[in-house]
């Protein structure tokens, strides 16, 4: 499985494989984002702890629809 989806990203063009690494990269930094918002003790922003948990699951479903929509996009 994993040797398919390479020989999928090799034949793509340079423009379809730039815009997978910044998919990745964007899904990566949603994820991230969303951990730092839960599990930072000093947030800047005046939120109780309830709110910053329900943004941070926001962010890292966001990231998962982000990586899942990558995923079926490279199946072509």
């Amino acid at each position: 499985m994993l040797d398919n989806i390479f020989n999928n990203i090799k034949k793509k063009s340079l423009k379809e494989r730039f815009l997978l690494v910044l998919g990745i990269l964007f899904f990566l930094v949603y994820f991230v984002l969303g951990l730092f918002v839960i599990f930072m003790n000093n947030f800047p922003l005046a939120m109780n702890l309830t709110a910053r948990i329900a943004f941070g699951i926001i962010l890292i479903a966001y990231a998962s629809f982000r990586f899942f929509r990558i995923i079926n996009d490279n199946k072509d």
